[in-house]
């Protein structure tokens, strides 16, 4: 028989056990919301156009180690949405102006501190691996002070990169909503034909040997 003295603090005790629990859950999610944590989680299922972006993760897998291990390499692809923004000359672009090369698009912020930082090494791997086969595309997604950008990215001496850019933060909104972006910076491989080949939630060192062995395994045909 249950001591009636007993049951009441036993009880205390676990409700305490779960209001910590969630308090604990509602940190993480707080966090991953704020800068973005790790991997990002695709859905199920692989678009007939993907078959062939399958095969490259496949490939691609065991590269994502040492400075880019946080990189989640897809097991199964799907198109990526009409993603639409402006370049530095305010004409309008989507993702499909890059069809037949293989992008790293990247979504950044200089309200984001882990995009600032990481800024350089994108600079630095477009710079060693930008030509016909491959590009890196930072948008950024600032929508206030729409020349801030502008002069962060020629203070610091970005050179190499593309100047890309949403005022609006759709592009932001619009691959959240396909579950690929849950904060800042969002960073996605994707293969000639559209399709994600893999995804991160969080910066990276881009300009690491690892990140150029696997961006250089992505590359192979």
């Amino acid at each position: 028989m249950t001591d009636p003295q007993n049951a009441a603090p036993s009880h205390a005790r676990k409700r305490l056990a779960l209001v910590l629990l969630g308090g604990v859950v509602g940190v993480a999610v707080g966090l991953a919301g704020i800068y973005g944590i790790g991997r990002l989680m695709g859905n199920a299922g692989t678009d007939p156009a993907c078959k062939g972006a399958v095969e490259t993760a496949r490939r691609i897998a065991p590269f994502a180690r040492g400075e880019v291990a946080a990189v989640g390499v897809v097991k199964a692809s799907k198109t990526l949405p009409p993603l639409a923004f402006k370049d530095a000359s305010g004409a309008e672009k989507t993702l499909a102006d890059w069809r037949g090369r293989t992008v790293l698009l990247n979504l950044w912020a200089t309200w984001c501190v882990p995009c600032r930082k990481e800024m350089p090494a994108l600079d630095a791997l477009q710079a060693r691996l930008g030509g016909p086969d491959f590009a890196v595309v930072a948008i950024n997604i600032d929508t206030r002070d729409t020349d801030k950008p502008k002069t962060w990215l020629k203070d610091v001496g970005i050179e190499k990169l593309g100047y890309y850019a949403d005022s609006s933060a759709r592009v932001f909104q619009d691959l959240k909503a396909a579950g690929k972006a849950f904060g800042m910076p969002t960073t996605l491989l994707v293969d000639p034909n559209g399709c994600e080949l893999a995804a991160l939630a969080g910066p990276a060192e881009w300009a690491s040997d690892d990140a150029l062995r696997l961006v250089t395994a992505a590359l192979k045909k």
